[in-house]
């Protein structure tokens, strides 16, 4: 038994030590900023030559496989995945420069001739390593960019995939590592480190689209990862747990805040659980945050959002002489100011690691918590979030806000055999939502509910005990609606803004290939776009899809948010919508309201929902907004700029700005122009 712990406390340790390369003064020069993922090591030629070898006759391998999946044998698309996963691997090692020690090159040659062992195995109809027990590397494909993402499995002794008891599942989310290359992630250390997963369990290890701590695209990782294994095995919805150290402590603080509805359990190590503090205590960093930017903190800052644990038992570890118990600490007093007591395990005299008979004790707890599962219709529940992005909270539902980014609570609990109540703050349109067996009401009666007050009465649960009710606020009144929508542009949810959030779906960059009304602005969209294009590639692990303007499709509206670069004149696309966007952009000026600025120096930047397709996004001229500067510390990985922003290109490109911002906000809640910041 003690030999298991120091093997889990080795392990953990090892996920967490990269996290230490990544701060220090040096990392606050925004004049200096180093290149993340770093340079790699040089691959002799003729280990250069076996690999590109081995690629060469995996691809003869896997294309009759994909003809098959293609035509009549669908359901080799998921293995195959399995495969190819290992080809992107070390392709991309190859490709770009990304074998930083010369022992991965040895790992790349392994993962090589795993693959071409799954290859012969998939041509014969076996899957062998879809039901092993033991260390697996699998792959989805995501929704985002269509791009191959890796995760881990650990699946149990005795495995049993037609097992009619489901599985529990715990999603661990692994510290910063800035040469965690996918062939490294596949490789499994950590996986290994971890120890046996729990009773009837299995363990899900996110990549997270490398070193972002799953915000952004890393976020949607983990609910695409979870219903990759979802479709292959049973798994317990009500036992799933989140948990993580360092980096990924702190991914699992904002797991577990945001999503409290979603899990049995949360177990966060170390980590950060919000961005200023964090900075100016570890990092050392002189803070100087636009009005925008403290409002976009509250994306992902846990801190915010510490009242939704009332929702979600969860177990915080620290060690006791760790920097970064600074996490546990900025949750436990936003905790203490809703009334809750964090449970708060410490590991004696421990710095950045867990301590042995702590840990113990941490999963002892989990696994007491595990083994009650989650309640999926609570007769209580308590809410707050900043945007629509974060709306559900198991049954109850925000639908509208009176103004994003400020904050808004539910507070909404079943009383009696037929009463609601609720107490509402900052929304203004609102939902209750039970799946069918859930709803605890009596479906003989009419239920009556009281919204700050307010009596109402909707009727009852139908007879699968399945109930839903709408209700919008009219100035101070609440009335009963039809769930339908509404016939006027609004923020919804996923259609709420800022910028990044058109990254967090499906997305197309549509290159513009018309003659521009000014060279300046074209040379900065030439490298705008570029940046845009390989930093997504660097940073979220996906080649962007992209697209000449005079290639969009009607498919291609409807499926996708699409990312214009150029200005009306050199992008087609862009000129049937301009003159339907808040922000004009003529021959002479950019138009914001009352203010104009010179089109020949100012480009604007801006998400809205698409004219052509109000269901979607259209983003002009930018990608993901933090840059370069901010990939050196984790906290810094939020969003940067709102809704819009008006650029000076002449103030020039740097490691923290695509150009000097002279003017930015949010769109109101009807997508529309604010009056003027004084």
């Amino acid at each position: 038994m003690k030999r298991t712990i120091a093997l889990v406390g080795l392990g953990l340790l090892l996920l967490s030590v990269a996290a230490l390369r990544a701060d220090g003064p040096k990392d606050n020069v925004p004049q200096q900023v180093r290149r993340i993922p770093p340079p790699g090591v040089p691959v002799p030629e003729a280990d250069r030559t076996a690999i590109e070898a081995d690629l060469k006759q995996l691809e003869a391998k896997l294309e009759p496989l994909r003809a098959l999946a293609r035509g009549k044998q669908p359901a080799l698309l998921a293995p195959l995945r399995d495969i190819e996963v290992y080809q992107k691997a070390a392709t991309w090692a190859l490709k770009y420069d990304e074998i930083f020690k010369p022992n991965e090159i040895q790992v790349v040659k392994n993962q090589l001739k795993l693959a071409l062992t799954r290859a012969e195995q998939l041509a014969e109809g076996k899957t062998p390593w879809t039901t092993a027990a033991g260390v697996q590397g699998r792959a989805y494909r995501s929704k985002i960019d269509g791009s191959l993402q890796p995760y881990v499995l650990l699946l149990p002794e005795g495995f049993d995939p037609r097992s009619a008891t489901p599985y529990r599942l715990d999603c661990w989310f692994h510290g910063r590592g800035e040469t965690l290359s996918e062939a490294m992630f596949l490789d499994g250390g950590q996986a290994r480190g971890y120890g046996p997963p729990p009773q009837h369990g299995m363990v899900l290890f996110l990549y997270g689209r490398y070193c972002c701590a799953n915000k952004l695209a890393g976020e949607v990782d983990l609910f695409e990862a979870i219903d990759d294994v979802r479709r292959q095995y049973p798994i317990d919805d009500n036992r799933i747990v989140v948990r993580g150290f360092s980096m990924g402590g702190a991914a699992c603080w904002q797991f577990a805040t945001h999503f409290a509805g979603r899990w049995c359990a949360a177990a966060p190590g170390a980590g950060f659980s919000e961005t200023a503090d964090f900075l100016k205590v570890f990092q050392d960093e002189k803070l100087k945050p636009t009005w925008y930017e403290q409002k976009l903190w509250r994306m992902y800052d846990a801190t915010e959002y510490a009242l939704n644990l009332y929702n979600c038992p969860t177990v915080a570890y620290s060690g006791e002489i760790d920097k970064q118990k600074q996490a546990a600490d900025m949750m436990a007093r936003a905790l203490e100011a809703e009334g809750m007591t964090l449970t708060h395990l410490i590991g004696p005299q421990t710095a950045h690691k867990y301590h042995d008979e702590t840990k113990r004790e941490l999963d002892r707890r989990i696994n007491a918590i595990a083994a009650v599962g989650r309640d999926p219709a609570p007769r209580h529940v308590k809410f707050t979030t900043f945007t629509l992005r974060y709306n559900e909270m198991l049954w109850v539902t925000v639908d509208g806000l009176e103004q994003h980014w400020e904050r808004a609570k539910v507070d909404a609990e079943l009383v009696g055999a037929n009463q609601v109540r609720a107490a509402t703050a900052g929304v203004t349109e609102l939902s209750f939502h039970f799946q069918p067996g859930q709803c605890p009401l009596d479906a003989t009666r009419r239920v009556t509910v009281a919204l700050d007050g307010q009596s109402m009465e909707v009727p009852g649960p139908q007879t699968d005990r399945s109930w839903d009710a709408h209700f919008e606020k009219d100035g101070s009144t609440w009335r009963a609606t039809p769930a339908s929508g509404h016939d006027y542009l609004e923020k919804r949810a996923g259609l709420q803004g800022p910028i990044d959030d058109a990254f967090l779906d499906s997305f197309l960059m549509v290159h513009g290939t018309g003659k521009p009304r000014s060279e300046k602005v074209a040379a900065w969209v030439k490298v705008e776009e570029a940046h845009a294009i390989e930093h997504w590639r660097q940073q979220f692990r996906g080649d962007a899809r992209v697209k000449h303007d005079g290639e969009i499709t009607d498919g291609d509206i409807a499926q996708h948010n699409l990312v214009l670069w150029g200005d009306p004149q050199s992008n087609s696309v862009l000129a049937k919508i301009a003159q339907k966007l808040p922000i004009q952009w003529t021959a002479d000026a950019v138009i914001v309201g009352d203010t104009k600025y010179s089109a020949d120096e100012h480009v604007p930047v801006l998400i809205y929902p698409n004219p052509l397709n109000p269901q979607r996004y259209v983003v002009l001229n930018s990608g993901f907004t933090y840059r370069e500067y901010d990939y050196l510390n984790n906290a810094r990985q939020v969003p940067k700029l709102p809704d819009w922003a008006v650029l000076n290109i002449a103030g020039g490109i740097t490691s923290q700005a695509p150009g000097q911002v002279v003017a930015a906000d949010f769109f109101n809640e009807l997508w529309q122009l604010k009056p003027a910041r004084k």
